[in-house]
C-alpha cells in the first residue's frame, strides 16, 4: 500500500510498504479521508517526534472496513465508519472515570501504532475492544474525518460549562480556533474572535462569529470589557503560543474559565499572579483530546452541521500531494485540509 512514512523531522516520503492484515481482535480500514492536524505540523517540524521511526501520522480517519480480525462482531465488510484514536486501556484510574486521553497507558493512532495517512489502516484491538469504530451512515468521508478535531472542542465546550448567553473569546482562528467559533455559536453563546491576519477574522464572521478583534489595530481587553462590562465568561486560547495565553489571562472575567486548548512547546512558562486567580476565583484549565462519549457526540454535531463543518475545510487533496499540504498549513497558505483516497 501507500503511505506517507515519518523518518525523521521534516522528512516524510510517499512510499510502498505492506499491507497489514489484522490479527485477534483488529479491524483493517480502507483509508478514504483523513484529516491533517496542528499536532501532526508540529511532529513532522520534530516537536514530539515518535521515537519508534519510520512511522505513519494521521488520527483524524474515516473508511471502510476491509476485514475483520478474528473474534471482532458488529461491523461489516464495506461499512462506512470514523476511527476513534485512543487506544485507551479501558481498565485504568482514568479510564473508569471515561477519560480515555489521560489513560495511563497511553497508546492510539500516530502514536504507538501507525495512523490513516496510508491506504489503509490497522486499527488496535484496545479501539475495537472500547466501541471506538463509528458508523458513519452516508456522512461524506471529508467531513466524517472532521469528526476527531471537533470532538475535541466539545469537549473543551464542556470542560468550560460553556451555555447560551455566555460570551466566549476564542484567540487564534486557526482551523481549531473556527471549529471552537462553530461549537460555541451551537451552544448558544456570543463568540469574540482575535486574530492578527484578517483573512482568518473574516473567516472566523463566516463561521458565525459575532465580534472579530485584530489585535494589530485595537486593545482587545479593551473592547472586551466594553462589550461584556465584566470580561468573558470563557476564554478559549487556541493557539500554542505561551505569551499568547499569558498576555490574554485578563480577557476572562471573574469567576470566569480560561481554558488552554493550543499545545505550547515543551518547558515554556506562562507568568501568572495567584492573586488574581485566587481573589477572582478564576477557574484555569486545558483541553487536548475528547473522549470517546465526546466523538459519539461530535458524529451527530457533524451530521446536523454539515454546511458549517464543510466551510471549515479548505483543501482536500491526494495523498501524493500531502508533504505539499502539510507545507501550506505550516505556513498558514492553508486551513483545514482533508486527505481524500480513490474509492473503489
Amino acid at each position: 500500500m501507500k503511505a506517507a512514512v515519518v523518518y525523521g523531522p521534516s522528512d516524510i516520503r510517499i512510499a510502498e510498504v505492506p499491507t497489514p492484515r489484522p490479527g485477534p481482535g483488529e479491524v483493517l480500514i480502507r483509508v478514504r479521508g483523513s484529516g491533517i492536524c496542528a499536532t501532526d505540523v508540529k511532529i513532522l517540524g520534530g516537536s514530539g517526534l515518535p521515537k519508534k521511526l519510520p512511522t505513519i501520522l494521521g488520527h483524524e480517519v474515516a473508511g471502510e472496513v476491509d476485514a475483520l480480525g478474528e473474534g471482532v462482531a458488529g461491523l461489516s465488510v464495506g461499512q462506512r465508519v470514523a476511527v476513534y484514536p485512543i487506544a485507551a486501556c479501558g481498565e485504568c484510574f482514568y479510564c473508569r472515570l471515561d477519560r480515555q486521553p489521560l489513560c495511563l497507558k497511553p497508546y492510539g493512532l500516530a502514536h504507538g501504532a501507525d495512523g490513516g495517512f496510508a491506504e489503509y489502516l490497522l486499527v488496535p484491538a484496545q479501539i475495537v475492544r472500547l466501541g471506538g469504530i463509528l458508523d458513519i451512515g452516508d456522512l461524506p468521508f471529508d467531513l466524517a474525518a472532521m469528526i476527531e478535531p471537533i470532538s475535541c472542542c466539545l469537549s473543551a465546550a464542556q470542560q468550560c460549562s460553556t451555555k447560551p448567553g455566555d460570551t466566549v473569546v476564542i484567540v487564534g482562528c486557526g482551523p481549531l480556533g473556527l471549529m471552537h467559533t462553530v461549537v460555541s455559536k451551537a451552544a448558544g453563546a456570543r463568540v469574540i474572535t482575535v486574530d492578527i491576519d484578517a483573512s482568518r477574522l473574516a473567516k472566523s464572521v463566516e463561521a458565525g462569529a459575532d465580534v472579530a478583534l485584530n489585535p494589530a489595530k485595537i486593545d482587545v481587553a479593551a473592547k472586551v470589557r466594553e462589550l461584556t462590562e465584566v470580561g468573558a465568561d470563557v476564554v478559549i486560547a487556541a493557539v500554542g503560543v505561551s505569551k499568547v495565553v499569558e498576555q490574554y489571562l485578563p480577557l476572562v472575567r471573574s469567576g470566569g474559565v480560561f481554558n488552554v486548548f493550543g499545545g505550547t512547546p515543551k518547558g515554556e512558562t506562562v507568568n501568572l499572579d495567584p492573586r488574581w486567580l485566587h481573589y477572582g476565583e478564576v477557574i484555569l484549565t486545558g483541553t487536548f483530546a475528547a473522549s470517546l462519549r465526546h466523538f459519539k457526540q461530535s458524529l451527530e454535531f457533524v451530521r446536523s452541521h454539515c454546511d458549517a463543518v464543510s466551510g471549515l475545510v479548505s483543501e482536500r487533496c491526494r495523498l501524493e500531494e500531502l508533504v505539499g499540504a502539510v507545507e501550506r498549513v505550516r505556513t498558514g497558505a492553508a486551513l483545514k485540509t482533508v486527505i481524500l483516497f480513490d474509492q473503489a
